[in-house]
């Protein structure tokens, strides 16, 4: 028997009490702010920002606002929830800013541990409830009502203190699993770079445009059905390296054959990079497929296939990307210049270097795209089991 079935056996055998979360939880409405009077510089008598979107996509630049009521200051402990958008998303660790977008939370009554009150708002006790209040098709927000009709278990406090203690276990577990990833990151990052650098060094340097056979990715028309019906050709996007990563063999949509302009689809082992838009981003594509216009798409010429290892220009690619963010043609609509790209000289180091670097490359890469985010995903998983089976309890009967 676990410490906590113990505690519960001794202390409330009979069950728990349930109360509506708005009988025990004081609500505060953060502040729609003004985001024309924002500044950047820190001045006497402002305070710090930071819009709820920024926090929950990990972007934390500081803001701010001249505001006198520290009603919508939020502390270190406090509790907010998201209002709209990210609507139910739970966070703390907000100090010295002010709430906007925000629900403030805070126990009214002296038997709520604030850190367990914390886990039940993101567990399914509440969350659900908000999940199946949103209207489809609209703005996700949360109606202040819907708190009228939530009811929380309320054990006491020893048990959950105990609940607090085994979940920030997990929690502290996370962000150390997450800091040694973004250590990760980083250092795969320093050695690549490191590892990509032929400055000074005896390799054959040569254009672009002479070592590769560069093509540009198009849409085919969507006023032909039968160019997209029934279609078996991967056709790439900027949403398949979103969803699916930078090494592709399936893409999200296909393309009739039909659609193929003078019937050559680009070759498998091939590379396509952003010049347009998401400028840089790119993938490695092991299948024959198409893409769309903004990419390009580039493979090895006659004289060079057998002396370029592909895997070695994806890697390389990511120091193509750099040079394209700062080689842009912006009218309108920045894109990379295409003329100076063609005419860009690139190593060509022997391929057993170039199966070197890949070989040391890709262990990093996977640690930092597969093992560390796979352990991470099955310790959050872990944690939310834990998390509903730990905030489960039989409800307190009447009839005793």
């Amino acid at each position: 028997m676990s410490r906590i079935e113990k505690l519960i056996e001794e202390l409330c055998p009979e069950g728990v009490e349930f109360k509506k979360l708005i009988e025990v939880c004081k609500f505060s409405q953060g502040i729609q702010i003004d985001l024309d009077k924002q500044t950047t510089e820190y001045q006497d008598g402002k305070f710090r920002f930071i819009r709820i979107i920024d926090f929950t996509q990990g972007n934390q630049e500081p803001r701010y606002i001249d505001i006198n009521d520290k009603r919508y200051l939020v502390e270190n402990d406090d509790i907010s929830m998201v209002r709209y958008g990210e609507a139910g998303f739970v966070c703390t660790g907000l100090k010295g800013i002010i709430a906007n977008n925000l629900f403030k939370i805070s126990p009214i009554h002296e038997s709520i541990n604030k850190r367990f009150l914390y886990y039940i708002l993101k567990s399914n006790i509440v969350q659900l409830p908000i999940k199946n209040s949103i209207k489809q098709g609209s703005l996700p927000a949360i109606s202040f009502n819907i708190f009228n009709f939530i009811t929380i278990p309320i054990p006491p406090l020893s048990i959950q203190q105990e609940i607090v203690t085994i979940l920030d276990t997990f929690t502290e577990l996370d962000a150390e699993l997450q800091a040694e990833l973004e250590a990760r990151r980083k250092q795969y990052e320093y050695y690549r770079n490191d590892l990509l650098n032929f400055e000074g060094k005896d390799v054959e340097w040569i254009s672009f445009e002479d070592c590769f056979e560069i093509r540009n990715g198009y849409t085919p028309s969507k006023s032909k059905p039968e160019f997209w019906e029934n279609g078996t050709i991967p056709w790439f996007r900027m949403e398949d390296i979103r969803a699916n990563g930078k090494i592709l063999s399936k893409s999200i949509q296909q393309i009739n054959k039909k659609a193929i302009k003078g019937g050559k689809l680009f070759p498998a082992n091939s590379i396509i990079i952003a010049t347009s838009a998401t400028i840089g981003e790119h993938a490695l594509i092991t299948t024959e497929y198409l893409s769309n216009q903004r990419f390009t798409c580039f493979y090895p010429n006659v004289e060079y296939i057998d002396k370029i290892n592909m895997k070695f220009m994806y890697y390389y690619s990511y120091i193509l990307s750099d040079w394209c963010n700062n080689n842009t043609n912006v009218s309108g609509f920045a894109s990379v210049d295409m003329t100076r790209f063609k005419k860009l000289l690139i190593p060509i180091p022997p391929l057993s270097e170039q199966e070197r670097i890949v070989e040391i490359l890709d262990k990093f890469d996977a640690l930092v795209s597969v093992g560390l985010p796979a352990e991470i995903a099955a310790r959050r998983k872990q944690y939310e089991y834990y998390r509903e089976k730990l905030l489960t309890f039989e409800p307190l009967t009447t009839n005793h």
